[in-house]
Parts: C-alpha cells; structure tokens; sequence
C-alpha cells in the first residue's frame, strides 16, 4: 500500500500557508511588544526589524500537525491513510507530544534570549533541559551500543550541537531559513523512500513553515528568525535526523547513519570551523564574529545575496549525496 502524495502536498502547503498569513501578524505584535533587532554593532540595517519568524514558523508547524493529527483519527483523510499514519501516531504519541513541547520550549527560550541577551551559560542549560526531555520521550540516538546512559549523552550533544550550529548560521538574511528549507527536504525524501510516512510528513511541514517565511526575509529582511527561530530550526532538524531509522534489518547498510551528517554537513562544518578560529585566537566560543563561511565570501568580493546562494548551493550537493 502506497502513501498517498496528497497528504504529502498538503502537509507542505498547510504549513506553507499558515506562516504566509500569520507572519504579517507576528511582525505588528513583535513591534508593538518591542521584540525587535535593533541596528549595532555587526549589523547592517538601519532600522529595528521584528524578530516574528520563530513564531511564525513555529505556528506553521504546530497547527497543520495538530490538524492533521485530528483528521486522521477522524478518518478525513481516507481509510488508507489512517491506517497508515494511525500506527506511528500511537506508537509514538510520547515522543510527538516531547518533540511539540520541546519546540515551544525552544521558541520561549529564544525568545527570552532575544529580549534580554540570556548569559551563555544559561541558554545551554535550557536548550540541555529540552534536549534531555525529548531523550527521556524516546527520542535517542544508540549508534549500535545499547546503553542508556551513552544514548542519553550522545542525543544531548547532537541536539544542542545542531541547534547552535543553526543558530550561528543565522548571521545574514534568509541564510538559516534557506538551509533549514534543504535540509528537512532532504530528510522528507530520506524518509518517504524509506516507508517512514510520519517522519516524511514532519519534516515537509518544517520545509513548507521555512518557506513561508523565507520570502519576508530574503533577500532583504522584513522580519528576523531571531534566536527564538534559529532555535527552533536547529532543534527541528536534529530531531526529524533521529526519527528515522536509518539502520535496520530491512536496511541493514551501516553507511546510512551517516546520511544526517552529510544533510547537515554544511552548518555542522561552519560550527566547527568558527569554534576552532575562536579557540586558537583565545576567544569564547560563543562569541560572534565574521568568521563564518558567509562572511568569508562577502570579504572576497561577493554580495550578501550571492554568499547566501553560494551556501545553499553547497548545502543541496551535501544533501543530495544523502539521497544517492
């Protein structure tokens, strides 16, 4: 029995459409709350941009799955497709409702972040926190050695590295929400190959909120992701890469587990990269600066559009290695 590509579509579309129209709202409520980037110090507007993205794309998410969720135990969607969404929705309930409450923790935690500058130490203990929640849900990495303490440490350290690799890549307009965009495709066709019908349609409701977001923030920004959305773009995308089940008997190909890596290859490189410079030069990695793969174009001649192309270009090549 084939998934139906409908239900495909239409989870990519709701979610598309849901930040198309709600973001508009976000941006007057983020200025009337004074949620704001205001111009400084690295930073090239002139004027206070909105920091609407994370709740638009967060709303973009939440509400298609919520209403999905309720037409298939309602059977809107057909016999078919109940039956074969009906299983993963109750077999991994738990784990669904930790990886919802882990995005609004994300987003409340970036939010916090972008109104108060949070100290370094406690942005980690609180992205640590949801982290450890969605582990203790069932949400883990084993990497073939099934110990629970080693699967707890090592889904703690994908998840906050993932996270704050995205949260560095948000360092010019449209690069974190274009990157998100391919990396959850390149998942959503992982997944759909696979037979992972739930996974799939996860992750094509992250690409379809991204997208909608992106045209107000590329290629000139109307509205920011802030850190409320970088967040929740990186903390998307590490968990759609542990849902699926890369290695198993009917795929019994080890090389698969490294299928998230190479989507993922392009913020994961940068990171390293940044922090190495950093470590050398005796800074705190956590401190910014223009040490970034985007930066280092744009210091050689390219324009901020085209250094943002030229990285989602690399990251599709990298991600579709990951389909071949």
């Amino acid at each position: 029995m084939s998934f139906p590509f409908n239900a495909y579509l239409l989870a990519f579309l709701s979610a598309w459409f849901t930040t198309s129209i709600t973001l508009p709202l976000w941006r007057k409520w983020c200025l009337r709350a004074g949620l704001v980037d205001d111009p400084g110090h690295r930073k090239i507007h002139d004027a206070p941009v909105p920091l609407a993205g994370g709740l638009a794309v967060l709303a973009g998410i939440a509400a298609p799955l919520a209403g999905g969720a309720i037409a298939v135990k309602s059977g809107l969607l057909g016999i078919n497709t109940a039956n074969l969404l009906g299983y993963g929705l109750s077999r991994r309930a738990v784990e669904l409702i930790a990886i919802l409450f882990g995005a609004l923790g994300m987003v409340a935690l970036g939010c916090w972040d972008d109104r108060h500058e949070l100290r370094p130490a406690v942005k980690f203990s609180g992205q640590s926190l949801i982290a450890l929640l969605v582990a203790a849900a069932g949400v883990r990495i084993t990497l073939f050695v099934h110990n629970a303490l080693f699967s707890y440490v090592i889904t703690l350290l994908w998840i906050l590295t993932v996270t704050n690799a995205f949260n560095f890549m948000d360092n010019m307009d449209g690069l974190c929400a274009g990157l998100g965009v391919i990396a959850a495709s390149c998942f959503a066709l992982i997944a759909a190959a696979a037979g992972q019908y739930l996974v799939a349609l996860i992750a094509l409701v992250g690409a379809g909120a991204l997208l909608g977001f992106l045209p107000y923030n590329f290629p000139k920004a109307g509205a920011f992701l802030g850190d409320a959305g970088s967040h929740l773009v990186g903390y998307l995308l590490a968990v759609i890469a542990i849902l699926p089940h890369f290695y198993s008997r009917k795929n019994p190909e080890v090389l698969a587990v490294f299928k998230p890596l190479l989507v993922l290859a392009v913020p994961l490189i940068d990171l390293v990269w940044v922090v190495m410079i950093r470590w050398k030069s005796g800074k705190p990695f956590y401190l910014g600066d223009n040490n970034h793969l985007s930066h280092r174009l744009v210091r050689r001649g390219w324009s901020r559009t085209g250094a943002v192309l030229w990285v989602w270009l690399m990251a599709a090549v990298t991600g579709s290695l990951a389909l071949l």
